[in-house]
């Protein structure tokens, strides 16, 4: 089946093939929301800058998630406070609660046509428990000034259209994007800025000499002042360069055909985006066409395909029961750079160099955030600006079995689920 942002981008911006030898300040590795928000702030401070993508923009998971620009982090504010300390913890609050901002207005600026909706998220209870979670989260937001309202059963209901959710949290600095068109978007406004983006271009060594770094790339060789690794779970190069290691898991995206104007009547009709708060969580939420995009851990090309586009269309019937027999059209996957305390990692691994990675299934507004801040601190040679502090190495043990666990936790969850609904 097809990718459904692959199918719908209006984005539609082509990128030579064919990178040339030569030196430049930025040389950015991976094209998706961090390398192609550095890549648009390097071209806004005049810096030469090459972008190498070894598929095409977007192709990992910028382009393969639900499209849910969230404020923060997964994890509650004082959760990140513990891991980070006092300072750091609540600037990094403050910098990604504000990151929705970031995206919204590079949207508006650049016109890039990515669909944005910011009408908030939906932050919804699954059960008791899961409600229990939203008040505790509730009260730990409002002491830091986050500007969230926790919602009844009813007042969930009416935003949603189903009865399944015992609550909510409502965040209003959140919204909706189609993901794949606005990673592009940044990718277009970056080359109109004069940086040079490349697809189809795999970087096959990377080394530093003579106080440059250089890249070889289809036989020509890139020589770059700084460098950025963006590659997040799709990265190769780590074990080569100690870039960072850690556990990579799949989340799968399902769509319908576009629903008619009655099906659509009550479903979500100020468009927000919803996740749960089950461990194994789920998505959901509609583009503009009306289709409904439902989300789930696991990997739908793998060994839990059947399962998880059985639970797919499940799910579906279960949120919403009054819609007639509707076929998925649309399923796809991507990985998600998973860190073990679920924080975004920068490693400075050698001079002028940095990779950035983890955002653990929050990349849109974090991404855009980390990208852009990853250019200036290189281009200044000024660490101080990172939203958190680099680390000279990042390795985390046994994480193909933990990945495998994760996708197994999946299958188990989804067959269990799918039986129950």
């Amino acid at each position: 089946m097809k990718n459904l942002w692959e199918s719908t981008s209006k984005e539609k911006e082509l990128f030579p093939c064919n990178p040339k030898s030569q030196t430049v300040d930025l040389l950015i590795v991976g094209g998706g929301f961090t390398g192609c928000s550095a890549a648009l702030e390097a071209a806004k401070q005049r810096a030469k800058v090459v972008l190498l993508e070894s598929e095409n923009v977007g192709f990992g998971g910028s382009g393969r998630n639900v499209g849910l620009v969230n404020a923060g982090l997964w994890l509650p504010p004082k959760k990140i406070i513990s891991i980070l300390g006092k300072k750091q913890g609540e600037a990094l609050i403050s910098s990604l609660g504000s990151a929705p901002d970031l995206v919204f207005s590079i949207i508006e600026e650049n016109k890039i046509e990515c669909d944005p909706k910011r009408n908030g998220t939906l932050h919804c209870a699954h059960s008791k428990k899961g409600m229990d979670y939203l008040i505790e989260r509730l009260k730990q937001a409002q002491e830091y000034g986050e500007p969230v309202a926790l919602m009844g059963k009813t007042e969930t209901q009416d935003k949603i259209g189903s009865s399944k959710f015992y609550g909510s949290l409502h965040d209003p600095r959140a919204g909706t994007i189609q993901p794949l068109a606005y990673c592009r978007g940044l990718a277009r406004k970056a080359k109109e800025l004069g940086a040079q983006i490349y697809e189809k271009s795999k970087v096959t060594n990377i080394k530093r000499q003579g106080g440059m770094w250089h890249a070889n790339v289809k036989g020509m060789v890139i020589k770059s002042k700084y460098l950025l690794l963006a590659m997040n779970a799709y990265q190769d190069l780590n074990e080569k360069q100690n870039t960072g290691k850690f556990s990579t898991v799949y989340y799968s995206q399902f769509a319908t055909r576009p629903l008619n104007s009655n099906e659509m009547s009550t479903i979500l009709p100020n468009k927000e985006g919803c996740w749960d708060t089950a461990t194994i969580m789920s998505s959901f939420r509609v583009d503009d066409a009306g289709r409904v995009i439902i989300g789930t851990m696991g990997n739908s090309e793998g060994l839990g395909k059947r399962v998880h586009s059985s639970w797919a269309n499940k799910k579906l019937k279960d949120l919403f029961p009054f819609l007639p027999e509707i076929e998925l059209n649309y399923r796809w996957s991507g990985k998600i750079a998973m860190t073990k305390d679920h924080i975004p990692k920068i490693v400075n691994f050698k001079k002028n160099a940095l990779s950035c990675f983890g955002y653990s299934g929050r990349g849109i507004a974090p991404g855009t955030f980390f990208g852009k801040a990853c250019a200036l601190a290189l281009l200044s040679e000024d660490l101080s600006m990172l939203p958190i502090s680099a680390v000279k190495h990042y390795k985390e043990t046994f994480t193909r079995q933990k990945s495998a666990f994760f996708e197994m936790a999946a299958i188990a969850n989804n067959s269990l689920k799918s039986l129950k609904m």
